[in-house]
């Protein structure tokens, strides 16, 4: 463990700051907006609009990561973060929250795509599914803190938007000042979301439904607690359950995740996730109840994305970790464009319930395709082992059969005119006989009679 997570642990500490500061902000932000009489639809916007620039984010931070590097393009973006977050109790009005909203998006996106290629250039393929689950066991531990914060000064005060400032202030030290080493500089910017799709289809498409519940969850899971008739704190209360449990089922998820197919455990991951959505928008619980189905919820659930990361940075180069990353995060932020959206509509219409309602319906598309694909797979390796050729038991090896070419027109002509007339057959020309070598000749042993030169004896 030491050795895996030495290396990052300066960053997973600056990681820790800036999440407990945003899951703060995440929590204080909505609520805030209720108070000043912001509708559910302009709370759904306000989450949208932090994953608008979360898209743009991921299409423009590559380049500013290419030319500065990752600490310094860390503490740009975090400086960034700390200005839009200060400016908000200054101009409350729904319209500049949605600006302030999409400038935060933007920065967090680079934040995210900084601190996941340096984890995957920190880690291999068999210590990615534990080193991407401690990130997010710390990701979730900080936004548990940060949303419990919501509990330490009123919401209508100033002092919870200076403590999210001062957190997003405190992430730059250790990343700055560590002694780990960055990672290399990346040689190309861009993002190429069809060859992502052909390595690792499952994590494309499911980083993309994970943001439409995980950015609905986000941006509205306080709403619905109120919804539920909680106070401020019980829907901090609410949240924190989910974050916790989702927190605490990550390390043993990860380490399944090393020993066995990342797609079979997603897959029961999303199963249990959809039912638990059912029951949380359908179930008239109280504090405690919704509380401990929110616990099944987030333990179900928001282990998801550690998982289909880890299966798309299994499927490409450790060179292309800053690409593979953008990639995921866009279809993240682009699922989460489209879910606070629809979901806030289906609350406004149907009530909170809605909220889960939405998240189970996504699940269960995510869960059909990726049966699909794993069903598909199976196909392939059981037509693949049906057609392999029996290899020779002399030789050894696998006979290649050879294609059989259709005969020309032309050849099948002459070879009906040759069986019409058939010419006669050429006598075989006589072999020469060989004739014997003569032997050479040997003298005479003493008791032979003697030749004359001709070669007959005197004798005959």
């Amino acid at each position: 463990m030491a050795q895996t997570l030495g290396p990052v642990a300066a960053l997973l500490l600056g990681v820790f700051f800036l999440v407990t500061g945003s899951g703060l902000q995440n929590t204080l932000l909505p609520l805030r907006g209720a108070f000043e009489g912001f509708s559910a639809i302009n709370l759904g916007i306000l989450g949208s609009s932090y994953y608008l620039g979360f898209v743009v984010g991921c299409l423009a931070v590559p380049h500013l990561v290419r030319r500065t590097g990752h600490i310094r393009a860390f503490a740009a973006l975090t400086s960034g973060v700390v200005a839009a977050m200060m400016a908000h109790p200054l101009f409350i009005e729904p319209f500049t929250w949605f600006a302030l909203r999409t400038v935060t998006g933007f920065c967090f996106a680079g934040l995210y795509l900084v601190i996941e290629s340096w984890l995957n250039d920190r880690a291999t393929n068999q210590t990615r599914g534990f080193v991407m689950s401690a990130y997010v066991i710390v990701d979730y531990a900080a936004l548990t803190a940060g949303q419990m914060m919501i509990t330490l000064y009123p919401v209508r005060a100033f002092d919870l938007f200076a403590i999210a400032a001062i957190l997003f202030s405190l992430a730059v030290l250790p990343v700055a000042i560590g002694s780990s080493t960055q990672p290399a500089p990346i040689e190309t910017a861009r993002i190429r979301l069809p060859r992502l799709f052909k390595a690792a289809p499952v994590a494309m498409v499911g980083c993309f439904a994970i943001g439409l519940t995980n950015g609905s969850l986000w941006s509205l899971g306080p709403i619905f607690g109120i919804g539920r008739g909680m106070t401020s704190d019980g829907a901090a209360t609410f949240m924190s359950a989910v974050v916790v449990a989702g927190a605490l089922a990550q390390w043993p998820i990860g380490y399944l995740s090393d020993r066995m197919d990342r797609r079979r455990i997603l897959a029961a991951l999303l199963v249990g996730a959809l039912l638990a959505g059912l029951a949380l928008g359908a179930l008239p619980f109280g504090l405690l109840g919704l509380s401990l189905l929110g616990m099944v919820y987030g333990a179900l659930s928001l282990p998801a994305y550690s998982l289909a990361a880890a299966h798309a940075y299994d499927r490409t180069a450790p060179s292309e970790a800053v690409e593979t990353a953008a990639g995921l995060l866009l279809l993240y932020g682009l699922g989460s464009v489209v879910g606070p959206a629809l979901a806030a509509f289906g609350m406004q219409v149907y009530g909170p319930g809605a909220l889960f309602f939405f998240t189970a319906g996504a699940y269960g598309l995510l869960l059909l395709f990726v049966l699909w694909r794993i069903l598909l797979r199976e196909k392939g390796r059981q037509v693949d082992s049906k057609s392999e050729p029996i290899a020779s038991a002399a030789t050894g090896t696998v006979p290649r059969p050879e294609k059989e070419r259709p005969e020309a027109p032309l050849g099948r002509l002459r070879r009906w005119r040759r069986a019409a007339s058939p010419t006669p057959a050429r006598p075989a020309a006589a072999k020469p006989v060989p004739t014997p070598a003569p032997a050479p000749e040997r003298p005479a042993p003493d008791d032979e009679v003697p030749t004359s030169q001709d070669g007959r004896s005197d004798g005959a």
